[in-house]
């Protein structure tokens, strides 16, 4: 009789270690699963940071080209300038006309522009006519 319940107890000892055993290859198993999950999350992750920092550098590059271009044209929008402002120093006659220009901006009339600039009548009334504050 004694001997029947240690047997007893031996089996259901045995009994309980393999049905806990198998819990635990269960739990294993889904732990497995999720680590495989994961694991494909994080290359899929590598994966769209490397796209995007491959396109960041594709941006920079333009950039960079961008703002060298916008340096160049203003390099060449300075010296284009600086010749029109000395073509217009250099001609007695732009610089009457700048003066006109500048007259009439300030309220002169048609008899000041021919008086003051020796300029005909007609370019006189066609400056008004341009850059008078009744355009």
């Amino acid at each position: 009789m004694i001997g029947d319940e240690i047997l007893i107890a031996a089996l259901l000892y045995v009994v309980a270690c393999l049905a806990l055993v198998l819990y635990q290859q269960k739990q294993t198993s889904k732990l497995r699963a999720k680590i495989d999950a994961l694991t494909l999350l994080v290359k899929e992750n590598d994966r769209q940071r490397e796209a995007v920092k491959q396109e960041l550098q594709e941006l920079r590059s333009g950039t960079i080209g961008v703002g060298r271009r916008m340096l160049e044209l203003e390099k060449r929008v300075t010296k284009q300038e600086a010749r029109i402002d000395e073509t217009v120093a250099d001609e007695p006659q732009a610089r009457l006309y700048t003066r006109a220009m500048k007259m009439v901006e300030l309220g002169a009339d048609i008899d000041e522009l021919v008086k003051e600039c020796e300029l005909p009548k007609a370019e006189a009334e066609l400056l008004l006519r341009l850059h008078g504050k009744g355009r």
